[in-house]
């Protein structure tokens, strides 16, 4: 497939972005009116800061794109309670983010330093205060993620039926992220598994929840459509995380270059990734005893880095991974083309075109 985003649809997107932006600063703007702050706490209104901070701190808004788009394959007219939505899944994602840095033990996020090492900064005497603060903040970007549901202008059934899937999708992503922690203590994970940490870990927050939402709000039923729905969400989440995994290894690009994370993080952090366990399934003896002794090494150099990075394109490792990753793009597109019965055509165009737009980008 060669569908491609249209310059009209990439100017939709880019709306949907600046005007989430701009929404989500006016929350946060707001929040401190609407939250009862312990006064004099200095710790509550740092926290705050501290979310706002990273919340508003670029992020490609994936989700809040998918979210008004599967809007739009019901009704072209302004939806209530998207906004609110939105809202909700960003605030999840920064509950995400902050926890994932503090496992990860990772100093920086979308160019800037992580919740937990700005805390670590504040407190560097006090290493537990640090970790309880930025556990906790992530725990309060969780809750707030469920109570601007709870306060969305809309019917109370409709906010039953979002916050039915929020909490659902939170609790899910909390499994996964559990079995991103066993992934990382098998020596060859199966790539079935690495499939299901990522349908758990991300793609069902990332896709599903907002496409869920996104029909739940323009008023469509989804329950007898959650099997195709979940097909696309996991084809699409196998093929943005093998690219994520790909680029940390092979090298950043475009947008991805200024994203604060550093090429060959996972091999520093031990994650045995798609592109990690792809070389260590393709190399032996010598090879493989470098990649091992280099996992899990924070003081890994890049020398060694560069060293794994010529073994793996020796081995062919890219070349596959790269077939791999646009094979569950285009699965993932054929499966958005079987929508076109149930839903708008011009907006099932959109999920048909969108898993292979950032693997044709691909060098």
């Amino acid at each position: 497939m060669h569908a491609t985003l249209t310059a009209a649809t990439l100017e939709r997107v880019f709306g949907h972005r600046t005007r989430f932006d701009a929404r989500f600063g006016q929350y946060f703007d707001t929040l401190a009116d609407r939250f009862d702050v312990p006064v004099p706490s200095r710790y509550v209104p740092r926290c705050l800061e501290l979310l706002r901070d990273l919340s508003m701190r670029g992020g490609k808004r994936l989700r809040v794109v998918l979210l008004y788009e599967a809007a739009r394959l019901v009704t072209a007219d302004e939806v209530p309670g998207l906004a609110e939505a939105a809202l909700s899944i960003e605030l999840l994602q920064t509950h995400g983010l902050v926890h994932d840095d503090i496992i990860d033990d990772a100093p920086l996020r979308r160019g800037g330093p992580s919740t937990y090492y700005a805390y670590r900064r504040e407190f560097p005497d006090h290493a537990p205060t640090a970790l309880g603060l930025a556990v906790l903040a992530g725990d309060l970007a969780a809750f707030l993620s469920t109570q601007v549901l709870l306060e969305a202008d809309v019917p109370a059934e409709l906010r039953q039926a979002l916050l039915a899937v929020q909490t659902r999708t939170a609790a899910e992503t909390v499994a996964g992220q559990l079995a991103d922690l066993e992934r990382d203590a098998h020596a060859l994970p199966d790539e079935e598994f690495l499939h299901t940490v990522t349908d758990f870990k991300s793609a069902r927050y990332s896709v599903l929840a907002p496409l869920t939402m996104g029909l739940l709000a323009a008023g469509e039923d989804p329950a007898p459509h959650r099997a195709r729905l979940h097909r696309y969400a996991r084809l699409v989440g196998i093929s943005e995380q093998m690219r994520d995994d790909y680029l940390d290894l092979f090298g950043p690009y475009g947008d991805d270059a200024a994203d604060g994370k550093s090429t060959g993080a996972d091999i520093r952090s031990g994650r045995r990734t798609y592109a990690v366990r792809a070389v260590l399934a393709a190399v032996t003896g010598p090879q493989a005893a470098l990649v091992e002794a280099a996992l899990g090494d924070p003081d890994c150099p890049d020398a060694t880095i560069a060293r794994i990075r010529d073994v793996a394109r020796g081995a062919g490792v890219d070349r596959r991974l790269k077939a791999d990753i646009r094979r569950h793009a285009e699965a993932a597109a054929s499966e958005a083309a079987s929508w076109e019965p149930y839903w708008r055509t011009e907006a099932v165009e959109f999920f048909r075109s969108l898993p292979t737009w950032n693997v044709d980008r691909m060098p």
